[in-house]
């Protein structure tokens, strides 16, 4: 998006790319459909240390400029629940518009370009394996940890520090989340239920399917609320959130129906008889005191559990934090002490909540920086 807007203002543009293709993250994102916007775009679905600073971007290049560019090049898509867009064909779709337009605009691309050492003076050098390249402006758009096989590196980051920006405390993010040993043990036989439940951690809450995994908790409303978690934080799991369990329960305490038997109308068996095992030892609820119930209620509405880690990076969707944005103009996306040297994607201490927020950054943020750099 930086090399097309820069190409259109007639400026010189050359896309240093290390692999062999560009956009491998483009290609497997939205399981290979692309989720490229999000109509229902807010500041809100956003973190960073300054949850202002990506307003101005958001603002200057919004979801329907991106979809206006999709629609002229004939892409279709589709739109799926929470105003998220995907391809209605494949990710390479979007790959191959941003390859035209980089084209139309004269912006030209190094594949396989390795880079070395980056220095400036009036101008700034960078040596490559293919040769030293000149240039007035460098803009650094190298992404975070994640995926480290489809090519992400550290190097956004390390150039940064070189030039004395700071880069606030790395994370992964948008992870499934891993059981400690215990818990593993409890849950393993339960590997690959899936149920719709509200999730919620430091203040964050979240609707949507969780996945038991064969070593933790996935699914979106997991992997939304992990980019809130820190290690020894609770997670607050409601199983039932669209009923009122002590009501149901006080409405069938007089029924010899087994409390498990019961659950299991309303949840997947297989999980229901893991949890009884472990929190509500199941007996008709007739043999049940009132408390009873209603503490069993409470706890199908307040789950807890104390994940041991995150799956780590090879796992996540983004990396949360990055280049510090007191460093960093919101307007232009250039390094405020370092003419010439801009940032833009997720390399920036912006992260973004599961739906296609993350690419929409990436879109913004690089268009404003076409603008100056």
């Amino acid at each position: 998006m930086c090399a097309i807007e820069a190409g259109k203002r007639n400026r010189s543009v050359l896309v240093l790319e290390h692999m062999e293709k560009i956009g491998k993250k483009i290609r497997v994102s939205g399981g290979g459909r692309c989720n490229f916007t999000n109509i229902n775009l807010r500041s809100e679905k956003y973190l960073s240390a300054n949850p202002h600073f990506c307003k101005s971007a958001l603002a200057r290049f919004t979801p329907h400029d991106f979809i206006s560019m999709v629609e002229r090049h004939g892409v279709q898509y589709v739109e799926k629940e929470k105003g998220q867009l995907f391809c209605h064909g494949t990710s390479g779709d979007i790959v191959r518009m941003l390859q035209t337009e980089c084209r139309n605009a004269g912006a030209e691309m190094s594949l396989h370009c390795r880079i070395g050492d980056i220095s400036k003076t009036d101008r700034f050098f960078i040596s490559t394996n293919l040769g030293r390249i000149e240039a007035e402006a460098l803009v650094i758009a190298t992404g975070g940890l994640s995926y480290p096989e489809l090519g992400a590196t550290d190097m956004g980051f390390r150039t940064a520090k070189k030039f004395g920006l700071k880069v606030t405390q790395l994370r992964p993010a948008l992870v499934p989340l891993v059981f400690t040993r215990q818990d593993m043990k409890k849950f393993t036989e339960i590997s690959g239920v899936s149920l719709d439940a509200a999730v919620s951690c430091r203040g964050s809450h979240f609707r949507g399917e969780i996945l038991f995994t064969h070593r933790g908790l996935s699914g979106p409303a997991m992997l939304q609320v992990s980019s809130y978690w820190e290690r020894g934080d609770e997670i607050t799991i409601d199983l039932m959130p669209d009923r009122d369990v002590g009501e149901l329960f006080l409405s069938a305490r007089r029924r010899r129906i087994e409390l498990s038997n019961l659950l299991s109308k309303y949840l997947p068996r297989r999980f229901i008889h893991a949890w009884c095992q472990l929190y509500a030892p199941s007996k008709p609820l007739c043999q049940f005191t009132e408390k009873e119930l209603k503490d069993r209620a409470y706890q199908i509405h307040h789950w807890t559990v104390r994940p041991e880690s995150t799956e780590g990076y090879r796992k996540a969707e983004i990396t949360a934090g990055g280049i510090d944005t007191n460093g960093l103009s919101s307007k232009t996306m250039e390094a405020k002490k370092i003419p010439g040297l801009y940032f833009a994607g997720e390399v920036v201490d912006v992260a973004g909540h599961l739906g296609g927020y993350n690419l929409q950054w990436a879109w913004s943020s690089g268009f404003v920086a076409g603008q100056y750099a």
